[in-house]
């Protein structure tokens, strides 16, 4: 990935954030999402089902330098030719466009190790034929063991097209449940909720479970980081107990929440979530260590929360809407990123200063 700038600092990784919707309305929520990515500097990650998507999401763009990654459908499967064939027409046509391509793991890989990683071969060997093909990396998504999924990378060491997204939020929700189910067998940390009446009891536990989420992450990166292979990294925050994301999951959070609870716990009514802006700075300063600056790029993968900002400069794009409702939803959820960015920037600065 040597060579992508970002925000006029050459020297750091391509920083990206979510590029969609994800709250009801036309293409002016895509229009603002233009605006602010560009004010911001921030990189693209279109999430497309088909090529035909992904070329008109293209559009929207801020820049043409800027750096854009496409996370393709959930459910590719590799052991099929149709799936490999998918990822490959991705590659062909948007050659030189984006730098990477993201598909998540499956869980099947487990019982069908040398079939997946056969599949990866070929698609290793269909790349080469692609002059500007970008990488394909794959996610961490399926809830494998961290230990087996590094064991996949190991296997397809030598590929020069192929390597890992190592999703952060879901490594250390993996590390979370499996924590707290060893010291308390048969239950489940993320079947908790703020208002569990036994969550007085057991928040100690929880938090312990939540705190250890940060050494996974950080195994995974040295282990992965060893193999010298470029890496993309989903980035976001996370916490059992969080019913902040509107689509029902404990991660996808900013880095800059606190976790509510209706009882105090060491003064506090609220909880640490797993990283926070110091977990962030561990996980960044890692990965830019090794494998280094040039060979790492990080996505902002927080998901919209409720809340709404005046449009202010951007209140033109909305002109044709009667409710502006969503479009502030969508202006507030762009804020959130914008912060995020901001301490992302920071820490990698820093980091490159040294």
């Amino acid at each position: 990935m040597s060579g992508i700038k970002n925000n006029d600092f050459s020297q750091c990784p391509p920083l990206l954030a979510i590029f969609q919707k994800r709250i009801d309305g036309d293409d002016a929520l895509l229009h603002l999402a233009n605006l602010r990515f560009k004010e911001t500097g921030l990189g693209t990650e279109f999430y497309a089902v088909t090529p035909k998507e992904l070329d008109r999401l293209l559009k929207f763009k801020p820049k043409h330098e800027t750096p854009a990654v496409a996370h393709l459908r959930r459910d590719i499967n590799l052991f099929e030719e149709q799936g490999r064939n998918l990822v490959m027409d991705f590659a062909l046509k948007f050659k030189d466009r984006i730098f990477g391509l993201v598909i998540h793991d499956q869980t099947e890989i487990t019982t069908r190790f040398d079939d997946y990683v056969a599949a990866l071969h070929e698609i290793e060997s269909r790349s080469k034929k692609v002059p500007g093909s970008p990488y394909l990396f794959v996610e961490y998504a399926a809830g494998l063991e961290p230990d087996f999924f590094i064991e996949i990378l190991k296997a397809i060491q030598d590929l020069e097209h192929v390597s890992a997204c190592i999703d952060i939020g879901h490594v250390g929700i993996w590390q979370a449940r499996s924590a707290y189910s060893r010291a308390h067998p048969g239950k489940d940390v993320c079947s908790i909720t703020p208002n569990d009446p036994e969550l007085p009891e057991v928040v100690r536990d929880v938090q312990k479970a939540v705190d250890s989420g940060l050494d996974a992450v950080l195994h995974v990166i040295q282990a992965l980081g060893r193999l010298e292979k470029p890496l993309h990294f989903h980035l976001h925050d996370g916490h059992p107990l969080s019913t902040i994301s509107p689509f029902g999951v404990s991660d996808h959070l900013s880095f800059l929440v606190e976790i509510p609870i209706p009882f105090e716990y060491k003064g506090r009514r609220s909880l640490d979530p797993m990283f926070g802006p110091s977990g962030l700075s561990r996980i960044v300063t890692e990965s830019m260590q090794l494998p280094g600056p040039d060979r790492v790029s990080f996505t902002l993968e927080i998901h919209p929360a409720e809340g709404r900002l005046p449009l202010a400069n951007a209140d033109y794009l909305f002109n044709h809407w009667r409710d502006k409702t969503n479009a502030e939803r969508m202006n507030y959820w762009l804020s959130i990123l914008a912060q995020n960015h901001k301490l992302l920037f920071d820490i990698a600065a820093k980091r490159i200063a040294l």
